[in-house]
């Protein structure tokens, strides 16, 4: 018994295992590649350089791979690269990239995504994270692993968005968000950690400790972002188990433009 249903239009040029599952009415393009276990609904439109891999959920009326929403494209071959066993609820816009940028929208592994979610051109999304319904996010936006947006939150373009971090419902950035920072308003502002996710990710006392040190150095003791970020430094000796995470931290406010800044 065929898995793609009779009314579902399949280029002969796509690239589907055997194994996925297309619904009624669906539309995927010739440039489409994807993987073992993926299922997709009716009335989804994959077109573009797009590649799915393995054991995705694609719910209906989804566009996937459509040209990115910029003046500038002109039909260059960008991509869109979705990883594996990722729910996509429906009416998800997912754009490829744009010769601007790299050229691909990504898009990792193991994300709960649901409805009328928005990723343009050239966002980098990670592995873990969670959507609320209404995400959107304006091009070139990067989104580290475990972050969770609330419901409306809308994305400015060239946003950096760092692991575990978290945003209220109806959340508006304009500013980086580090690692770890729980924010709300619009523009959003810095509230706490998301200690409560670090817990159920596993998250020792100790690194949980150094989190709160560091949201005490960015936040609460009045400094300037140099002196925040050289006390951050110190925490390596003082909790060691927590290198990896005062790394991350690091790393992530070194890469911050000053044009765009981090929330404060």
């Amino acid at each position: 018994m065929s898995l793609i249903h009779a009314t579902a239009i399949v280029d002969p040029k796509a690239e589907l295992d055997s194994s996925v599952q297309v619904g009624p009415y669906t539309i995927i393009g010739p440039n489409v590649r994807m993987g073992a276990g993926t299922t997709v609904g009716p009335h989804c439109v994959i077109e573009g350089h797009t590649t799915i891999g393995n054991d995705n959920r694609i719910f209906q009326f989804n566009s996937l791979g459509a040209i990115p929403q910029d003046k500038k494209y002109a039909g260059e071959p960008c991509e869109l690269i979705i990883g594996d066993r990722n729910t996509i609820r429906e009416f998800c816009t997912f754009n490829i990239g744009s010769p601007g940028d790299t050229g691909v929208t990504k898009v990792g592994n193991d994300n709960w995504i649901m409805a009328y979610v928005h990723l343009a051109h050239d966002c980098v999304v990670g592995n873990h994270t969670i959507f609320a319904n209404s995400a959107q996010l304006a091009g070139h936006v990067h989104v580290g692993d475990w972050v969770i947006l609330g419901g409306f939150t809308v994305v400015h373009q060239f946003v950096r968005i760092g692991a575990h971090s978290f945003t209220a419902m109806h959340s508006l950035l304009f500013a980086d968000v580090p690692p770890f920072v729980m924010c709300q308003g619009q523009p959003a502002e810095p509230r706490s950690m998301n200690f409560e996710g670090l817990r159920r990710r596993g998250f020792s006392a100790e690194r949980i400790s150094a989190v709160k040190a560091m949201h005490k150095a960015l936040y609460r003791d009045d400094l300037t972002l140099e002196q925040a970020k050289e006390r951050i430094a110190a925490l390596t000796q003082e909790k060691p188990e927590a290198a990896p995470d005062v790394a991350m931290m690091l790393g992530f406010l070194n890469q911050t433009s000053p044009q765009r800044g981090i929330i404060r």
